[in-house]
């Protein structure tokens, strides 16, 4: 077999996050339709990655946020996006490189997407390690905020933490 002097896979990957470049996209301009809501998880210590020093000690190697209920101010340009959300009651403004993004879903259509998993990532994580879920508390919303939500009922945004069952190195 030949070398692959295409680089398929990169081409691949480029392809795909433009599928994540594009949902985020029409949640910015429309906001969330239906029952349809998102997880976004991204390496927190990427080139790029902006986030507060509290949250990269909370969740130092990746973080998974959730595109539900409350999130303001999502923008998006053609390499990141960024948004602010509600971490145990206190908003922060993230800053996430598309090159940072290691995984992608809409659990409302069954809909994912994974980007360069390493070795590491997929040892021993099954659907029964999926469990931890940190609920945030959040009943403020900022004065210039639009979270696609018109109903005026407050509801609760989700942080879910991976490095809970993640197989450890020994």
């Amino acid at each position: 077999m030949s070398e692959d002097m295409m680089d398929y896979q990169a081409l691949v990957e480029r392809a795909m996050k433009g599928v994540v470049r594009e949902a985020l996209l029409k949640v910015s301009e429309d906001g969330l339709p239906g029952e349809h809501h998102l997880y976004i998880t991204f390496r927190t210590q990427d080139e790029g990655v902006e986030t507060t020093d509290r949250l990269i000690s909370q969740y130092p190697e990746e973080m998974t946020i959730v595109l539900q209920y409350q999130f303001w101010g999502l923008e998006i340009s053609d390499d990141a996006f960024e948004i602010t959300l509600s971490f145990s009651g206190t908003n922060e403004r993230l800053y996430v490189p598309f090159d940072s993004v290691v995984g992608f879903a809409d659990p409302s259509v069954n809909f994912g997407l994974q980007f360069k998993a390493t070795e590491a990532d997929m040892a021993g994580v099954g659907p029964d390690d999926l469990q931890d879920i940190e609920e945030t508390d959040n009943n403020d919303t900022p004065p210039d905020s639009s979270d696609g939500n018109d109903d005026g009922e407050q509801k609760t945004g989700e942080v879910v933490a991976l490095d809970a069952f993640r197989k450890k190195k020994t």
